[in-house]
C-alpha cells in the first residue's frame, strides 16, 4: 500500500477567536490537560496537577530549560514611523541577525532609532530574508537592557506587561537566548517537579533556542516544501547520559514539549540513546516519521497548519490528533502558548 502523502490542508481545524488564550491561567499550573492515549484511541479531560500520577517512577522527563530574550526593540524610522526589530541570534562583532517589520524600514543602510543617541542599522538583508543588524550609540547589550521587550506570540493582541515577565518564562528557564518560550513548560511549578521527584520521576534538562518559526504557517500545500528555519541546541551530557540510562532500564522518555522533541530526535541514534554537545536542527516530523527517543510527550494546543501541528500528529496518530483538537475545541480549551496541555500517553501504534 502506498504511502499518503500528507497535504498542508489535512492539518487545518476551525478555531474559534475566543479560546485562543490571551492571558495566562491565574495562578500557574492551574490547566486544564486533555490525556490522550493513542493505543486504544481514548482521551479524557484531567488538569495539569494529574500529570504526576501518570509517569511510571523511573521514567526520565526531559525540559527545555531555553530562557526569553527581551528580543523586541520599538523604534522609530527617519519619518517618525514606527518600527520594530526582533533580535534572533548574536552574528558576533556585535551583529545581530534579526526580522522586523515593515519589511522596507529594514534595508541596508537604513537606521531604526530607540532613542536619542541608539539606533539599529541594517547592515544586509540575507537570502532567507533575515537582516543583519548592528547597534549605533551603544552595545547590543546596552540597548536591549534600556529598550528590549519580551515578544509575545503574534496571536496574543496586547502588549506585554509585568505580569508576562514571570508568566511568560518557565520557572526552569536559565540561558537566555529564544524568542518565544517553550510553552509546555509554562504549566510547571516548583512543587510539581519536586512532586515528580519525590515519586521517582528523573528530570533533566536541554536548550534549544526557539525561534520565530515556531509561529510561521505551512504556506506550502505540499509540507516537504516547506523551509524550516535552524535552530540552535545543546544537549549536556548529562542529559544525554541520563536518556541513555533510562534506555537501559527500559524507562519511557518525556518530552515536555516540541522543542524537546526536535532536539532528541535530531540528535537521535538507532538504539534510542542520543548524541551529546551543540548542533542545529532543522528537521521536519510529519506523520510516517519514526521516533527513536521520545515515548511520551506534554505539549500545548497548536495553530492550524503548522508544522507543530504536523510533529504532535506523527507522535500520536493524525486520527487521534484530529479526532482531540475536535473535543477540545467542543470542551472549549484553551489554545496556544496560555492555553491548556494535552499529553500523549503512548505513541501511535
Amino acid at each position: 500500500m502506498a504511502e499518503r502523502q500528507w497535504t498542508t490542508s489535512d492539518f487545518d481545524y476551525l478555531l474559534p477567536d475566543d479560546l485562543i488564550a490571551q492571558l495566562p491561567t491565574a495562578v500557574r499550573g492551574d490547566s486544564r490537560m486533555l490525556v490522550v492515549d493513542p493505543a486504544n484511541g481514548a482521551f479524557r479531560d484531567a488538569t495539569f496537577p494529574d500529570l504526576p500520577g501518570l509517569i511510571a517512577p523511573g521514567d526520565l522527563v526531559v525540559l527545555n530549560s531555553t530562557k526569553v530574550r527581551h528580543a523586541r526593540l520599538l523604534g522609530r524610522r527617519p519619518s517618525g514611523r514606527p518600527a520594530e526589530v526582533l533580535l534572533l541570534h548574536p552574528l558576533g562583532d556585535d551583529r545581530w541577525l534579526a526580522m522586523g517589520k515593515p519589511g522596507r524600514a529594514l534595508q541596508p543602510g537604513r537606521h531604526i532609532a530607540l532613542g536619542d543617541d541608539i539606533a539599529v542599522e541594517t547592515v544586509t538583508v540575507r537570502e532567507d530574508g533575515f537582516r543583519e543588524v548592528r547597534f549605533l550609540g551603544a552595545t547590543a547589550a546596552d540597548a536591549i537592557a534600556r529598550f528590549g521587550q519580551l515578544p509575545l506570540p503574534p496571536y496574543i493582541s496586547r502588549p506585554a506587561d509585568a505580569g508576562d515577565e514571570h508568566r511568560y518564562q518557565t520557572v526552569y528557564a536559565d540561558r537566555e537566548g529564544s524568542v518565544a518560550a517553550p510553552t509546555a513548560g509554562l504549566h510547571f511549578t516548583e512543587a510539581l517537579l519536586e512532586e515528580l521527584r519525590h515519586r521517582g520521576v528523573e528530570v533533566t534538562a536541554l536548550d534549544l533556542e526557539v525561534g520565530p518559526g515556531t509561529f510561521r504557517p505551512v504556506e506550502e500545500e505540499d509540507p516537504r516544501r516547506h523551509p524550516m528555519h535552524a535552530e540552535r541546541f545543546e544537549i549536556p551530557k548529562d542529559a544525554a547520559d541520563a536518556i541513555a540510562a533510562a534506555r537501559q532500564r527500559g524507562a519511557a522518555v518525556w518530552a515536555i514539549g516540541t522543542t524537546v522533541v526536535r532536539a532528541l530526535e535530531s540528535a537521535a541514534r538507532d538504539d534510542g540513546t542520543v548524541t551529546a554537545g551543540q548542533a542545529e536542527t532543522r528537521l521536519m516530523i510529519t506523520p510516517g516519521f519514526r521516533y527513536r527517543v521520545v515515548d511520551r510527550l506534554v505539549t500545548n494546543f497548536h495553530l492550524p497548519r503548522s508544522t507543530l501541528l504536523m510533529l504532535v500528529a506523527a507522535f500520536a496518530g493524525y486520527d487521534a490528533m484530529m479526532q482531540g483538537y475536535r473535543h477540545a475545541v467542543a470542551a472549549r480549551y484553551r489554545f496556544y502558548s496560555y492555553g491548556d496541555a494535552m499529553c500523549i500517553v503512548t505513541r501511535a501504534p
